[in-house]
């Protein structure tokens, strides 16, 4: 079996990826126990509150100062993917709408023509720790799709995919599929001006379970997508004769099957796989827009200026949502989904 892989490189917050993703923030943080405001319940004094990156005692403000996070902030000309194993995010956005979801839940949103929105990290339970452990994909937007109206879907844990497949010996590998599709199993309909929206761009972005002494291959993808693999959690991944170090990517091509074995005896190992046909435009990035052309940055900025993309709603620029632990979404059309 022909097994290629490339650009082995250790991760760090940000991860590299390739058109037509534009990075990875994996965030993983051990938050204690919540105060009555849903901020850790714990001194805040040595951190630089308001850009609080550095991990102590396990965890990180960002730039939150009661509770962590990301306030109030802008985006143009992409999508997010939010991708929560652990814990809670609080959306807020220009439009009106909100929700918290969390503990397998993920969040597509289809920035589009410029939106704010706000994404918190509440420490909702006030009697025992909060972990929080979440990917943030940034998909880029193709050139026709860069001012269309924003908008953001849920997919709910208990509705996405997962495909499991046992191998000779027995053992399981699970892949929870977020877009694309493997064997039988297809992942829930992205937004409709997404990249992922369209079959052909091959887009995949899977979660990869595998456990301890399991193989699994990779199926073959002839259609010329980038795929990289990031191995985020394990003690043991070998393809080949090549071992692959906890907290490393690597990219391989996708005309070839790969072969994934788990060489740890008692812990599984787990990897983010992010694939897709190139845009193969010109990328202009400042901050949290993404455009084109120097112009067409210029233009954002002064959009923001004269419109704030339709303003701030809440009375906070780091709202949250109430202590209940039930997840819900409201949308900007009124609609409400709420799940246990």
């Amino acid at each position: 079996m022909k097994e290629i892989i490339s650009n082995l490189k250790p991760l760090d917050f940000h991860w590299k990826t390739y058109d037509p993703f534009l990075f990875c923030a994996h965030h993983y943080d051990h938050f204690p126990k919540g105060n009555d405001q849903q901020g850790p319940d714990a001194s805040l004094r040595d951190r630089l509150m308001g850009n609080d990156f550095t991990i102590k005692d396990g965890w990180r403000m960002y730039h939150g100062r009661n509770v962590p996070g990301f306030p109030v902030h802008p985006h143009r000309g992409f999508e997010t993917v939010t991708i929560v194993l652990e814990g809670f995010v609080d959306h807020s956005d220009s439009l009106g709408a909100g929700g918290r979801y969390g503990q397998g839940d993920v969040q597509w949103m289809t920035a589009g023509s410029g939106i704010q929105h706000s994404e918190m990290f509440p420490c909702i339970f006030k009697d025992k720790p909060n972990t929080l452990h979440l990917f943030q994909v940034w998909l880029n937007l193709p050139r026709k799709s860069k001012f269309v109206e924003p908008y953001y879907r849920m997919f709910w844990n208990e509705d996405i995919p997962v495909l499991q497949e046992i191998d000779e010996r027995g053992n399981k590998t699970s892949i929870r599929i977020i877009a694309g599709s493997l064997n039988e199993e297809k992942a829930l309909s992205p937004p409709p001006d997404s990249w992922a929206s369209d079959p052909a761009n091959n887009v995949a972005i899977w979660i990869i379970t595998i456990e301890p002494g399991a193989r699994w291959n990779l199926p073959e993808n002839t259609s010329g997508a980038e795929r990289a693999l990031y191995y985020y959690k394990g003690k043991g991944l070998k393809t080949g004769d090549t071992d692959i170090p906890e907290n490393h990517s690597f990219t391989t091509e996708s005309e070839s099957s790969l072969c994934l074995e788990n060489t740890d005896s008692e812990n599984e190992s787990c990897l983010l796989l992010l694939q897709g046909i190139p845009l193969n435009e010109p990328v202009v990035q400042s901050g949290p827009f993404v455009m084109n052309t120097e112009d067409e940055i210029y233009q954002t900025y002064s959009d923001y200026r004269e419109t704030q993309f339709g303003g701030w709603p809440w009375d906070s620029p780091e709202p949250v949502h109430g202590l209940e632990t039930f997840r819900f979404a409201r949308f900007a059309d009124g609609r409400i989904e709420k799940r246990d």
